[in-house]
């Protein structure tokens, strides 16, 4: 099996890592923990991006459209959106090229309502 065949393993990957710190760290405030979330979503999402158009040119199973806009959904949308740009992948995409943009937006939102509530 591919190591990046399932990127289920990308994501546990990752939250394990980010719980081991946490746990090492003792408590991150909320700010704290989630600018580190961020950063490591995007980095894999956009490494997941590039892999899925790597596939697409040498014509191997490709990462479900669904799978990729999970990706960004769950806040790797900056990944998502630098990843398609970079490597000219699903540019044609309307659900890419415009929801894309749409979800960077509302977590954008989100993260402006977060940040003013701990005020």
């Amino acid at each position: 099996m591919d190591f990046f065949e399932n990127t289920n393993l990308l994501l546990n990957i990752f939250f394990v890592s980010l719980q081991n710190h946490i746990i090492n760290e003792r408590i991150l405030d909320i700010t704290q923990t989630i600018v580190y979330f961020l950063i490591g979503i995007n980095v894999l999402t956009f490494f997941v991006y590039g892999i899925d158009k790597w596939k697409a040119r040498k014509s191997r199973w490709r990462i479900p459209e669904a799978t990729l806009l999970l990706w960004a959904v769950f806040g790797g949308s900056i990944g998502a959106l630098l990843g398609m740009k970079l490597w000219h992948h699903k540019t044609q995409h309307k659900k890419f090229k415009y929801g894309l943009p749409l979800i960077l937006i509302v977590q954008i939102v989100l993260l402006y309502l977060i940040n003013k509530s701990q005020v």
